[in-house]
């Protein structure tokens, strides 16, 4: 028996990049993935759905940072699959933010960046803890980052978000574990995705210096992410709650 078989999961932000390789990996593992993104995600549920079953998966595209789009992908959630077992709180504006000083963040920016990465993964756990709290267990994974930890430089509003999602965690754990809820943040370092690759301004700045901090000295790639979210997400992991798991090959160590 597969290890998250007969579960359901919602991968915010599950349509690229990271959250692409999510939404495969949970499928692999067993869970039925409602992949939810602002962009279309059709084609990644196709995908997954000629691998596993014609019910692995389906796309719904929706607006993290809108609580009325919310609450209708969760609702559509329910709805599909009768059960939400685990969410994982990934969508997050990052490649598309250019690294400049601190003073030279628009108040603007800083607020969409906290939409999205703070209060799109309140939102989801508004709305998703009911169906999590009436069956009495749940997985809810927020998607930190390695920089919340070592203060990466020139991206302040992201890093600051990201801390945000471990001090989310530590508080929310405290709250849901009467209800069996296990609360976790992963973690990773940075990662060589396709949609970060797009931004050469960050492979530029940050690339050659993170693999250089390692105590593995190699480029990551989401597939090291995937074990570890299959783990935080599975009954392996029921007595751990309110953590973060760094995945980074070991440069918050040094």
């Amino acid at each position: 028996m597969s290890k998250l078989e007969g579960k359901t999961a919602i991968v915010t932000g599950g349509a690229k990049g990271i959250g692409a390789h999510y939404s495969r990996a949970l499928a692999a593992a067993g869970a039925r993935v409602m992949i939810a993104d602002i962009e279309d995600g059709a084609a990644i549920a196709a995908e997954i759905c000629g691998k596993h079953g014609k019910d692995a998966a389906v796309a719904e595209r929706f607006d993290v940072a809108d609580e009325a789009s919310v609450k209708a992908l969760v609702a559509k959630t329910a709805e599909r699959f009768g059960r939400i077992d685990i969410l994982v709180n990934n969508a997050a504006l990052y490649a598309k933010l250019s690294p400049r000083n601190f003073n030279e963040w628009d108040a603007e920016v800083w607020d969409k960046v906290m939409a999205i990465n703070v209060r799109g993964p309140y939102l989801m756990v508004r709305h998703v803890s009911p169906h999590m709290i009436k069956q009495k267990s749940g997985k809810i994974i927020n998607i930190a980052s390695g920089a919340a930890y070592k203060g990466v430089p020139r991206m302040l509003p992201y890093v600051t978000s990201k801390g945000a999602m471990l001090a989310f965690t530590r508080a929310l754990s405290r709250e849901l574990g009467a209800h069996n809820i296990a609360v976790n943040s992963l973690s990773p370092g940075y990662i060589l995705s396709d949609t970060g690759l797009e931004n050469a301004t960050h492979v530029e700045e940050e690339r050659v210096p993170v693999r250089n901090s390692r105590a593995f000295k190699r480029d990551g790639y989401p597939e090291d992410l995937v074990g570890a979210l299959v783990f935080l997400s599975s009954s392996d992991s029921d007595f751990v709650t309110g953590q973060s798991l760094v995945v980074d090959g070991g440069s918050v160590n040094n």
